[in-house]
């Protein structure tokens, strides 16, 4: 080797040294430049109008509203599409108002011979409920390949063949878009489309004895589409479009291009909280027809996947199992944030946007977080926005955290993160079967009595103030009846918001629970003095039926047992799993029992026909929803009346006196009304806890700026170990290099006196 080539050798082994450190040291330092090294994120994305929340488990399975659903479906498919009705974001009692409709459409009532009743006709003479809804005029559908046209107005894409969408597998995949006005036509396609039998809608059976025609028409189109699928086999997924226009019925007609018109059996008034719900949605043909295409629905190019609506937003990527975005429909005309609310909302910001243009946030980004403390993690360094946009048990479970660790509640309250609270439409109760002959009605006008007061005993010893004390954490109020606040019917001052058999007025005038010489009094009357069976000296001994089996019952279920014998009861705990409770309640082989109910849509009809006699649980063979299976002609009269009422004065006088019926007959211990809360971060805005409004998200108001402040101020990079590295590193290499220097010095030289030696 030549001197050139061993100083050139040397060369090149410095050069590797250096290389070998910068590659060490430039990524530390590119970090720390880095503003946020561990944002989730793309750099910067949260300065931008983006909101960003988890989604658990796998992808929302339905998106499709005939046949949506879930919870979990409901960010996405309320926001897309618009069913005519909506609620008021800020008013409590909820209160209806029209979304895509112009306004909430007032009923006709018939009599048989098609003649028009008053207003005030008795619901037994009314025959038919003829409902004429009004849609806005000038709303668009958001752009879709569905809707897209050629120059001479041909469809585009509604000729497709399968090796047409070989390589689509989103909707974005498609070039050219289009949308089309909203017009009455749409939504008769969709309740048309209730009666498919390719897909199964939750509300068809409900919606079939209800709308005039629909049970006949859902045999017709069982018959049309086995025509359809006449030759093909059963697994064959291209199947025929099934095209709803060429098929009518009576409920439900157009009488211009911009009214609706639905005919309903008799009347129900709860009719109009269906039209609000996504089971309304309208479902333009077009797409209908162009997701029956061959090899569409091989590449998930459905309306599960791909929702067509009019709503505020638009679904604009479906990455299974991993990420959801929603984008701002550009197409929607913007609705005015309210201006008005319920009492205490100026107070907590929530009319600070009054008039202006929703939707406020033009991004939603849904990722998956199939763990809960990585979850929690970023909510608290800011990548999420909320832990859980559709529920409200988050935001509870934090309140509880914080009273049981003052570490959380410092880190909360430090954070400004916002747990806003309401009292929703559900009830949690304890309840006294009516055909068994201890606790329930009783044979004899003499035992109906000893009975009632041995119910109205229990009552008064089960505290339900210190249950939610201790296994609520205080998130909750304990309740006075069947009627939970936010519903027509409860005013604080009425029967719903007093029980006087189970509580009498303070000095303040506030209820106070009555004692326990009380309700053993009242037990000794009923013919068990300390617990024991007057005429027989034996215990009472109670069966009480619990749906869950699992150990950790057993606190609450030792808890009820200590309720019963502070007045001599005994209490047999029969705990099972849900599905054998379930099925004893429908036999009604059960004493007592613990159950629940959560509202499907806010009406008091919707929790007192858990007591009305003919949906005695028991009786029509577990189809009724009166699992204390309580019968009282009184009562069953005037729910036969109020079912026909809409939200008037007669009807809040029905609600009272239903109410205190069943607080004298202590037919349930009432229970308590659980505390929900919301979860959001400070730079949230509007965000008034709802489980009824599931359209919330176009009422949020987002501040980036601050987002941005405090997730850099919680996620500050850790600089003061770098120039420990450095040293390190300096501290390793440099007596390397220097040792290296050596050897190469010697060997250098040993070459050279060899080179210099040769002949």
């Amino acid at each position: 080797m030549t001197v050139d080539g061993i100083l050139a050798r040397i060369r090149r082994a410095i050069q590797t040294a250096c290389c070998i450190q910068a590659a060490v040291v430039l990524p530390l330092l590119l970090t720390a430049c880095n503003e946020v090294s561990n944002n989730p994120h793309p750099l910067g994305s949260e300065k931008t109008n983006t909101m960003f929340v988890p989604f658990s488990g796998r992808s929302p399975k339905y998106l499709d509203p005939t046949s949506s659903y879930s919870n979990d479906e409901t960010p996405y498919t309320y926001q897309i599409y618009e069913p005519p009705y909506g609620y008021h974001y800020l008013k409590r009692p909820y209160e209806l108002i029209g979304r895509s409709a112009q306004d909430v459409a007032s009923p006709r009532y018939m009599d048989k011979a098609g003649k028009v009743l008053p207003d005030n006709a008795p619901g037994e003479q009314i025959a038919e409920t003829v409902f004429d809804v009004k849609i806005k005029p000038g709303i668009l559908f958001a752009p879709h390949p569905a809707f897209a046209k050629g120059s001479r107005g041909e469809y585009l894409y509604h000729a497709l063949k399968r090796e047409d969408v070989a390589d689509k597998h989103q909707i974005p995949d498609f070039r050219q878009t289009g949308t089309r006005e909203l017009i009455a036509d749409d939504y008769v396609y969709a309740i048309r489309r209730l009666a498919t039998p390719r897909i199964k809608s939750p509300s068809f059976s409900t919606m079939s004895e209800h709308i005039v025609g629909l049970k006949e028409y859902g045999a017709q189109i069982v018959a049309a589409d086995k025509a359809l699928r006449a030759g093909l086999e059963p697994t064959n997924r291209d199947l025929p479009f099934l095209d709803f226009r060429k098929y009518a019925f009576d409920g439900a007609q157009t009488l211009d291009p911009h009214t609706l018109r639905i005919r309903i059996n008799g009347k129900y008034p709860q009719f109009k909280y269906w039209l609000a719900m996504t089971f309304f949605s309208p479902i333009p043909w077009e797409a209908e027809a162009f997701y029956a295409q061959p090899g569409m629905a091989e590449r998930n190019l459905t309306l599960n996947f791909w929702p067509v609506g009019t709503g505020p937003y638009m679904l604009t990527e479906f990455t299974e199992n991993r990420r959801h975005i929603l984008e701002r429909n550009p197409n929607f005309r913007g609705e005015p944030y309210p201006c008005e609310g319920e009492t205490g909302d100026a107070e907590k910001g929530y009319l600070a946007d009054c008039g202006k243009t929703i939707p406020f946030v033009d991004r939603v980004v849904f990722d998956i977080e199939k763990e809960g403390v990585p979850k929690e993690a970023k909510f608290l360094q800011g990548y999420y926005d909320s832990p859980a946009i559709e529920r409200l048990d988050f935001g509870t479970s934090y309140i509880v955290a914080m009273g049981d660790d003052k570490k959380k509640d410092k880190e909360f309250k430090d954070k400004g993160i916002k747990l806003p609270t309401t009292i929703e439409a559900n009830n949690w109760y304890i309840g006294f079967n009516w055909l068994d002959p201890v606790v329930g009605k009783g044979n004899s006008p003499a035992q109906a009595e000893r009975n009632r007061k041995l119910r109205q005993a229990l009552a008064i010893a089960i505290e339900w103030e210190e249950h939610i004390a201790i296994f609520e954490r205080g998130q909750g109020v304990a309740s006075h009846g069947p009627l939970p606040p936010s519903l027509f019917g409860y005013r604080e001052d009425g029967p719903a918001a007093f029980n006087p058999v189970v509580y009498r007025r303070g000095p303040d005038g506030k209820p106070v629970r009555r004692s326990v010489e009380e309700a053993r009094q009242l037990l000794a009357e009923a013919g068990y003095p300390n617990g024991r069976d007057v005429n027989t000296g034996k215990p009472l001994v109670l069966n009480f039926d619990y749906q869950n089996s699992a150990p950790g019952a057993k606190a609450v279920l030792d808890w009820y047992a200590k309720q019963f014998a502070k007045i001599g009861v005994q209490m047999e705990v029969r705990a099972t799993d849900y599905n054998r409770f379930q099925d004893k309640m429908n036999k009604g082989s059960i004493q007592i029992f613990f159950w629940g109910w959560l509202a499907d849509y806010p009406d008091a009809e919707n929790f007192l026909f858990m007591l009305y006699g003919p949906n005695s649980k028991a009786l029509t063979d577990g189809n009724g929803e009166n699992g204390a299976n309580y019968q009282n002609p009184e009562f069953d009269k005037l729910y036969e009346r109020l079912k026909y009422l809409d939200d008037t004065p007669e009807k809040q006088e029905l609600i009272d006196r239903m109410i205190k019926l069943v607080q004298t007959d202590a037919v349930w211990s009432f229970g308590y009304f659980p505390t929900s809360a919301a979860a959001y971060h400070q730079w949230i805005n509007n965000g008034k806890p709802t489980q009824i409004i599931r359209n919330h998200i176009g009422y949020l108001r987002l501040n980036p700026q601050l987002r941005a402040q405090k997730i850099a101020e919680w996620n500050k990079p850790i600089w003061w170990p770098l120039p420990l590295i450095l040293l390190a590193l300096i501290a390793a290499i440099v007596p390397a290099w220097f040792a290296w220097k050596r050897r190469e010095q010697q060997t250098a030289a040993r070459l050279i006196a060899n080179e210099g030696n040769r002949p």
